[in-house]
């Protein structure tokens, strides 16, 4: 009799923010994904204790603007709950920005939006965690909005540009501000989805597409090899 598959839920907030090369590592972990769309009000009336995991992706929504986009305070109410009860978790950029929202740090605007490729500044602690497995790999950043730390969180990374760019929950959840996940067709949709902004940030197109050639691959390698290990420990120490 084969074992029962494990259930991930995924929070997703824009159809070209997706799971990207996390997605081959659920497979092989054996989970049955199911995505929602929190924007379409998915997330009420989830079980915050029913999945394996979850994931909440990132969005082109600010976690500070609750008044504008109504449904990120489902998402940190779900956040909370699951939190509390010791369930595993992972949040990438805007994710990662509700998971300090909802255990009551503040979320910001940044000085300037952070569009660039960069090495990650390991703590003691992110040495020793599946972060570790990414020292020296520059990670992917594109974003401007930020958060302070939880004071229930371990900081395992800082950049020269931010000061919290990865935390932990216990042994159970991740946070990480930089975007791991993303394969070459996601940064291309990117740059059509922000071209604008973009271009208002004086970012050189051909420059970044240059700067992803240069390290995207590097980024993916590193990558699956730290959430192949995060997802490890998390189901070693978890029941």
């Amino acid at each position: 009799m084969s074992a029962p598959e494990r259930k991930a839920v995924v929070f997703q907030h824009h159809p070209n923010i997706s799971l990207g090369n996390l997605a081959p590592v659920l497979d092989t972990f054996g989970y049955d994904v199911r995505v929602v769309d929190p924007t379409a009000g998915q997330v009420e009336g989830l079980d915050p204790q029913d999945a394996d995991l979850v994931i909440v992706l990132g969005g082109h929504e600010a976690a500070y603007r609750l008044d504008k986009w109504p449904y990120l305070e489902d998402e940190r109410r779900f956040i909370r709950a699951r939190i509390d009860a010791e369930k595993p978790l992972l949040g990438i950029c805007l994710g990662a920005q509700l998971m300090a929202g909802a255990l009551g740090a503040r979320n910001y605007r940044g000085d300037k939006p952070d569009i660039s490729y960069r090495d990650l500044e390991l703590t003691d602690a992110g040495i020793e965690s599946a972060l570790g497995l990414a020292r020296g790999v520059p990670m992917l950043e594109w974003h401007g909005d930020h958060f302070e730390l939880p004071a229930e969180a371990t900081l395992l990374a800082s950049s020269a540009a931010y000061p919290n760019e990865a935390f932990s929950i216990g042994d159970f959840a991740l946070a990480v501000q930089f975007h791991p996940e993303v394969t070459d067709e996601m940064h291309e949709a990117w740059i059509g989805d922000t071209r604008d902004q973009l271009e208002r940030e004086g970012v050189d197109l051909d420059w970044w597409r240059a700067e992803r050639e240069k390290n995207n691959g590097h980024m993916q390698v590193a990558s699956r090899l730290m959430f192949t290990a995060w997802l490890s420990d998390v189901l070693r120490r978890t029941p």
